[in-house]
C-alpha cells in the first residue's frame, strides 16, 4: 500500500484561522491548545482539502471566516514519493477544486485523490443514533469502488425532491409523477447496488475489528438493510401505492434515503442493549473498517484525523485506539488539550492559539 501524506498546508480565512502556513510530519502530528482556539478548525481544513466537504457543517460555505468573502486550503501532497498540489477554494456561492492547478473531471474524482478518514467525538452516533450517519459511511466508502457514487446520490435526491413537490402541489394523480418515480427507481437502484458493494467490504472488517477491541466473547454482527424492494417493478409499485401517504407525511416511505446498517451484539440490537463502552467499541470498529477498506480500495493509506477522541473514550478503548494507531504507517493528526498524555513516536507538535498555528519543539 502506497504512502500518502500532506507535506505543507496553507490555510486562508478558514473559520478563525486567518492565515497559516505549516510544514507537517509524515507520521504523527499532534495539534494541541486550549478548547475553543481552533484545533478542530485545522483538522476540518484538512478534511475539506481532501474531500471538498466539511465533517461538521452540511454547507461547506459555513467554513468561510466571518466577514471574509472566501476561504482557501492548499497543500503539497506526497504519494509514493511523488509530489502534487491540491487546493479547495470556497466563496459565498461557489466551490473550486484543483489538482496541480487543473480542474479534475468531477468532485468524485477529486474526493478519492487524497482520502482522509476523520474520527471525532460526534462519531458515537454511528452506534447510538439513527441511520443517517451509517448511510453516510456507506456512501463515503462507495465512492472508492464506483466513481459515479456521488453523482448518483445527488441525482436520486433531486428526483425524490421533485416527486415530493409534485405530490404536494399537484396531487397523487399528476401526470408528471410517473416520470419522476422512474428516475427515483433508476437512481435509487444504483445507490442500493453501490451501498451493497460497500457493505460487503465493510462488514467483515468491522466485525473483525470489534473482536480485537471489545471484551472477549462478544460478537458484533453488521448487515446492510435496504429500504426499498430489490426489483425495479416492486420498487416502482411501492412508490405508486404510497403516494397518498407520502403526500401527507412530506417524504417518501420507501427508498435508499431510509437505508441502514443493522448492528447487533450477540444477536441483540446495539441501539437497544449496548452499554456505553460497547457503543464506543462498535464506533471504533466501524471507523477502523473505514480506514481499512478505503486504504485497500485506493491502494494508499488514508490520512487519519482524530479530533480529541481520547476525551470520549474510556481507558480500555483509548488503549485499543493507540494500539491500532501504533500499527499504522501513514500520516495521523490528533487534536488534544493534553499532549503530554500521548505516547507517540516521531511526532510533530502544532500549537493552536486564537486561530494562530505554530510548530513547537
Amino acid at each position: 500500500m502506497r504512502g500518502l501524506s500532506v507535506d505543507h498546508l496553507s490555510v486562508r480565512g478558514f473559520r478563525n484561522i486567518s492565515s497559516a502556513d505549516i510544514e507537517l510530519a509524515p507520521t504523527f502530528n499532534v495539534v494541541h491548545g486550549d478548547n475553543g482556539h481552533g484545533k478542530t478548525n485545522l483538522l476540518e481544513a484538512l478534511y475539506v482539502l481532501g474531500s471538498s466537504k466539511s465533517f461538521r457543517a452540511s454547507k461547506v460555505k459555513d467554513c468561510v471566516q466571518f466577514g471574509a468573502e472566501s476561504t482557501s486550503v492548499r497543500a503539497s501532497v506526497r504519494e509514493d514519493g511523488l509530489l502534487r498540489t491540491q487546493s479547495v477554494g470556497i466563496g459565498r456561492g461557489a466551490r473550486s477544486v484543483k489538482v496541480d492547478d487543473k480542474r479534475p473531471p468531477s468532485l468524485s474524482a477529486y474526493a478519492v485523490k487524497t482520502p482522509m478518514v476523520v474520527f471525532h467525538p460526534g462519531e458515537i452516533v454511528l452506534s447510538t443514533g439513527p441511520g443517517a450517519e451509517r448511510r453516510r459511511l456507506l456512501d463515503r466508502v462507495s465512492l472508492f469502488f464506483d466513481a459515479r457514487a456521488l453523482e448518483t446520490l445527488d441525482a436520486y435526491a433531486r428526483a425524490l425532491k421533485s416527486r415530493q413537490r409534485v405530490l404536494e402541489q399537484r396531487g397523487t394523480s399528476a401526470s408528471e409523477l410517473d416520470a419522476f418515480e422512474e428516475l427515483v427507481v433508476q437512481h435509487g437502484m444504483l445507490v442500493m447496488e453501490q451501498r451493497a458493494r460497500a457493505s460487503s467490504e465493510l462488514v467483515p472488517s468491522a466485525e473483525a475489528a470489534f473482536a480485537r477491541i471489545a471484551a472477549p466473547g462478544l460478537v458484533l454482527s453488521v448487515s446492510y438493510e435496504p429500504s426499498a424492494p430489490a426489483s425495479v417493478e416492486d420498487f416502482r409499485r411501492a412508490l405508486v401505492e404510497h403516494r397518498e401517504r407520502d403526500a401527507r407525511r412530506g417524504s417518501a416511505s420507501v427508498g435508499p434515503h431510509r437505508d441502514d446498517l443493522a448492528l447487533s451484539i450477540d444477536e441483540r440490537s446495539v441501539r437497544g442493549v449496548a452499554s456505553q463502552g460497547q457503543h464506543r467499541a462498535v464506533t471504533l470498529a466501524l471507523k477502523a473498517a473505514e480506514i481499512d477498506v478505503v486504504g485497500r480500495a485506493r491502494g494508499a493509506r488514508p490520512v487519519l484525523l482524530l479530533d480529541d477522541v481520547s476525551s470520549e473514550l474510556d481507558r480500555e478503548r483509548t488503549a485499543a485506539l493507540f494500539r491500532f494507531l501504533s500499527e499504522q504507517r501513514g500520516q495521523v493528526f490528533l487534536s488534544t488539550t493534553r499532549p503530554e498524555m500521548l505516547e507517540l513516536p516521531e511526532r510533530a507538535s502544532l500549537v493552536v492559539r486564537d486561530g494562530v498555528v505554530r510548530v513547537s519543539s
